[in-house]
């Protein structure tokens, strides 16, 4: 995808929730370089971006992704995360476990926060 059709995607929603695996202990090159792409444009400084992540791991990368994302949007939401771990699951037990009550309740309330706060961010 080139980067035009990546930043019109992104530009065109409310909202961007991120969710990412570490690389040694870090952020992905890929995904630092298409934040690098967000931080010159301006739809980018109000817009809500949450964090989901599918591990009980990666707090360095974390760590270094929230310092990223809190100076590329004034409206990084760093408070709203939601952690669910999934690592050493097959596709099938992932979506077994994602289907718990516990786990449905906590991606329902992660989702209905969100949906909060981009509605407020709009008015």
């Amino acid at each position: 995808m080139a980067v035009r059709e990546f930043l019109e995607i992104f530009c065109a929603h409310d909202c961007i929730i991120i969710s990412s695996p570490e690389y040694i202990r870090a952020i992905p090159g890929g995904l630092k370089n298409a934040i690098d792409w967000l931080v010159s444009r301006v739809e980018v400084i109000g817009k809500p971006i949450a964090l989901v992540h599918a591990s009980h791991r990666g707090d360095d990368m974390l760590a270094s992704l929230r310092l990223v994302l809190s100076t590329v949007s004034s409206n990084f939401l760093e408070h709203l995360f939601l952690r669910i771990p999934l690592i050493g699951k097959s596709p099938e037990d992932a979506v077994k476990f994602l289907c718990l009550p516990e786990n449905e309740s906590q991606i329902r309330s992660f989702l209905l926060d969100l949906e909060a706060l981009v509605i407020s961010a709009r008015a």
